[in-house]
C-alpha cells in the first residue's frame, strides 16, 4: 500500500512496509512513538517539493476543495501509477473519487488511514529526508498566511461583513444621537424652555441653538437658514417671556459644543446611511427591493450573512429577530409571534392590523427566494424583486378592498335591522 502525505513543503508518498499494523486501528499510535519505529512501518519513496509558494497555495486550494491539482497529478503519474496494482491511502474520500475517476486508481479512506496519517505526521521530520526542519516550519508559515488571504479575497461572505459592520454602527449612532438630543434638550432647557416645544426637529433644534447661543441674542439673530418664517417668529416671542435661569458664558460654551458634536453625528449618519443604500443595492437588490435596505441589512446581520440567511425557509426569516417572544410561547403554550424583524418593512407597516400576519407571512415567503436569488445567482438585477413586490402590493389591496367592502356589507345590514 501507498500513502498519499500532503505537507506545505511538498507532496510525499510514502510505503507501509507492515500493513498487518493497519488491522490494529486503536494501537497504532504506539507505533510512531519513536523514529525508529516509525521508519519500521512507513518508508518514503518519493517527495516532490513545491518550487515556491504560489505552488503550494494552488495545491492547498485544490485539495481543500477536493480537487487534485497538476502538481499532485504530476506525482501520482510519475510514481503511483507505475505501480497501479497497489492501493493508494489518501485523507479526503472526495478527493479519492477524483484520482479513481481520472487516473483509474484504487484509493483507501478509513479509520485505520487516519490514524496513519496522524503518526506520519508526528514524525514527519525524521520520515521525510533531506528537508530541514526549519524549512517545513517557514513553508508551513508562508503557505498558512497566503491560504488566510486568498480565502478572504475569494469568501462569498466577505462583502456581507461590510453590511453588518454598517448597520451595527447606524444603530449605535442612533442611540448615541437620541441620548446626545435628549441631554442637550434638557440642559438647553434650563435657560430656554419655551424653544424645545416649537423646534421639534432635533437637528434643527441643535443648529437654531448653536446659533442662538443665550436667549438674549434671539432678537438680533437670524435663524430663517434653520427653521420656517412662522416658527422663527414664535421662537422670537417666546425668547422675550421666556421663564428660564440665566447661565453663565462657560454653561452656554459647553451646551453649544454638545450641539457641535450632534450635527456632527447627524451628519456622519447620513453618510453611512447612504453607503448602506449602496451597498445593499449591490449585493442584495431583490431582497433591498423587497423589504427595504434597514430591515434587509438586519435580516442579514441576525442571520451573519447572507449566505446563512439564504439557508433559512421562509418561516424562519417571518420571525427571525423575534426568538425570545417565540419561545417564550412555545413554553407558555399561546399564540406564536406572527413576525420579527420583518414588521418594520413598509408592505407590513401600511397593513391594517387584521391582515399583518398575512403579509408578513407572503412577504417572507417572497424575501425568502430573494435572498437566494441574491446570495446564489449570478445576476445582479432586482427585477425578480420589483416583480414579487407589485404582486404582494395587488394582494394587500385586495385584502384591503375585501375588508372594506365585508364592513360596508355587515353596516348595510345592521342599518336595516335597525329600521325594522
Amino acid at each position: 500500500m501507498l500513502v498519499l502525505f500532503e505537507t506545505a513543503a511538498g507532496y510525499a508518498i510514502f510505503k507501509v512496509l507492515d500493513e498487518s499494523k493497519l488491522q490494529e486501528v486503536d494501537s497504532l499510535w504506539k507505533e510512531f512513538e519513536t523514529p525508529e519505529k516509525a521508519n519500521k512501518v512507513v518508508k518514503l519513496k518519493h517527495f516532490e517539493k513545491f518550487q515556491d509558494t504560489t505552488e503550494a497555495l494552488a495545491a492547498a486550494t485544490a485539495m481543500t476543495e477536493g480537487k487534485m491539482g497538476k502538481s499532485l497529478k504530476k506525482v501520482l503519474k510519475k510514481v503511483v501509477a507505475k505501480e497501479a496494482h497497489e492501493q493508494l491511502a489518501i485523507s479526503d474520500a472526495k478527493l479519492g473519487g477524483v484520482i479513481k475517476e481520472k487516473l483509474n486508481l484504487s484509493c483507501v479512506h478509513s479509520p485505520a488511514v487516519a490514524e496513519l496519517m496522524r503518526g506520519i505526521r508526528t514524525q514527519m521530520e525524521s520520515l521525510i529526508t533531506g528537508l530541514p526542519p526549519r524549512e517545513i516550519s517557514a513553508m508551513s508559515l508562508g503557505l498558512a498566511h497566503s491560504l488566510s488571504r486568498y480565502k478572504l479575497k475569494f469568501s462569498p461572505d466577505k462583502v456581507d461583513t461590510m453590511i453588518v459592520q454598517a448597520i451595527s454602527l447606524l444603530d449605535d449612532l442612533d442611540k448615541e444621537l437620541n441620548n446626545y438630543i435628549m441631554r442637550c434638550r434638557e440642559w438647553y432647557g434650563w435657560h430656554f424652555p419655551e424653544v424645545g416645544k416649537i423646534i421639534t426637529d432635533n437637528l434643527a433644534y441643535c443648529k437654531s441653538v448653536r446659533k442662538i447661543g443665550a436667549r438674549t441674542n434671539v432678537a438680533t439673530t437670524d435663524l430663517s437658514e434653520h427653521l420656517p418664517e412662522e416658527v422663527e417668529a414664535e421662537v422670537k416671542l417666546a425668547a422675550e417671556i421666556s421663564m428660564g435661569t440665566e447661565v453663565s458664558e462657560e454653561d452656554i460654551g459647553n451646551i453649544m459644543h454638545l450641539c457641535d458634536q450632534v450635527i456632527e453625528i447627524t451628519e456622519y449618519r447620513t453618510q453611512l446611511y447612504d453607503y448602506l443604500k449602496n451597498r445593499m443595492m449591490a449585493i442584495a437588490p431583490n431582497l433591498t427591493v423587497m423589504v427595504g435596505e434597514l430591515v434587509g441589512a438586519r435580516l442579514i446581520s441576525h442571520a451573519g450573512s447572507l449566505l446563512n440567511l439564504a439557508k433559512h425557509p421562509a418561516s424562519t426569516v417571518q420571525i427571525l429577530g423575534a426568538e425570545k417572544a417565540l419561545f417564550r410561547a412555545l413554553k407558555t403554550r399561546r399564540d406564536t409571534p406572527k413576525y420579527g424583524l420583518i414588521y418594520h418593512a413598509s408592505l407590513v407597516g401600511q397593513t391594517s392590523a387584521k391582515n399583518k400576519g398575512k403579509i408578513s407571512r407572503m412577504l417572507a415567503a417572497k424575501a425568502s427566494l430573494a435572498i437566494r436569488y441574491d446570495a446564489l445567482g449570478e445576476d445582479t438585477n432586482a427585477e425578480m424583486g420589483v416583480e414579487n413586490r407589485a404582486k404582494l402590493e395587488a394582494r394587500l389591496r385586495h385584502l384591503e378592498e375585501k375588508g372594506v367592502s365585508k364592513r360596508h356589507a355587515l353596516g348595510i345590514e345592521h342599518e336595516k335591522a335597525l329600521t325594522l
